[in-house]
């Protein structure tokens, strides 16, 4: 099983970096292979580029947004792999307590308000925290922290924050704010530049570095809340902070691609059906599949066609007919 895990994850290793060396050289300045990985060693030893313009495209274009693509990946499917063990129900999504309603609100806000790029993104973040913090609150309000009303809060913290993102749209200029506010719903990295990929970066580490610690905990959150404290766990500070940790990763990426569905849901399950339930080996495993899947997504949606496609329909036309072969194969055991 050892063997078989370990190979798994240099496999994906490998499909991840040949998805990044192709995603670097494909597009509308096209290059080949070789060049772009001299590009980067030069650029590393501090050499004279070879050719400005290919080094303007690479570093300045592509390089971020493939670094972005598997972050957002990466970080997708591990708040959905730590959401689905920790509130045992595998259709589970990283959007679950309001994270992504609440982002997508707080991007329309900054949009109505004409603010640029970077304070749509801000908004967005704070949005989406803010949709946790109030999902939060409420079972501490009505006094049952139980996982069901956490699920219930969510779902109502989601739908309240959606009825007041259609208001917005209501009240938008249609061919501009509303545009901009759909397309931002959709999902892209358009846009993404190193700037925001720096400063995103540290709560990516911290939080997946936090994550990864925790995967035995999460095991034992699995077996459910009465067991879990039979072990030792302090039930309610573990939750907490997986939870903190998987919203904090789930709003990051919200902020700087908009709304991504689908890869949270079904890349998990795909990590199951390769190394099994254990978070130990699930949770490496589910980061990897989920920046290689993004990536590959993000090479298709800027290169595949003239016009950019939305991530979102990508993601949809491919998670939802995956996600219904998954549930067929398991079938008994849904039944």
């Amino acid at each position: 099983m050892r063997k078989h895990y370990k190979t798994t994850v240099l496999v994906l290793g490998a499909v991840l970096l040949v998805s990044a060396v192709v995603s670097l050289c494909v597009g509308r300045y096209s290059m080949n292979p070789a060049d772009a990985i001299s590009a980067l060693f030069s650029t590393i030893s501090g050499a004279e580029p070879a050719d400005p313009t290919m080094n303007t495209v690479l570093f300045v274009i592509r390089l971020p947004r493939v670094l972005a693509a598997m972050m957002v990946g990466a970080a997708l499917s591990l708040s959905g792999a730590v959401y689905q063990g920790v509130f045992k129900n595998p259709l589970v999504s990283p959007d679950l307590l309001g994270v992504s309603s609440g982002a997508c609100l707080g991007a329309a806000l900054a949009i109505l308000m004409g603010a640029g790029i970077v304070a749509t993104q801000v908004w967005a973040f704070v949005g989406g925290i803010l949709a946790v913090l109030i999902t939060v609150l409420i079972p501490k309000l009505l006094r049952n922290s139980s996982n069901m009303m956490l699920v219930l809060s969510g779902i109502i913290t989601g739908g309240f924050m959606s009825s007041f993102l259609s208001v917005l749209k209501f009240v938008a200029k249609e061919d501009t704010q509303l545009e901009e506010i759909v397309f931002w719903q959709m999902g892209s990295l358009n846009g993404v530049n190193n700037a925001q990929v720096v400063t995103v970066g540290p709560i990516f580490i911290i939080c997946i570095v936090v994550l990864l610690l925790l995967a035995w905990r999460i095991n034992i959150l699995s077996f459910g809340e009465d067991e879990a404290r039979t072990l030792g766990v302090n039930v309610k500070l573990i939750r907490g902070i997986t939870i903190a940790c998987a919203s904090l990763l789930t709003a990051s990426c919200v902020s700087i691609s908009g709304t991504i569905g689908w890869v949270g849901l079904v890349i998990p399950h795909l990590g199951r059906m390769l190394v099994g339930a254990d978070n130990t080996k699930l949770m490496p495993t589910t980061m990897l599949l989920g920046a290689a899947f993004m990536l590959i997504i993000d090479t298709i949606a800027r290169a595949g066609t003239s016009l950019e496609i939305p991530l979102g329909v990508l993601t949809g036309l491919i998670g939802a007919p995956f996600y219904a072969w998954l549930l067929y194969k398991q079938k008994a055991k849904v039944q």
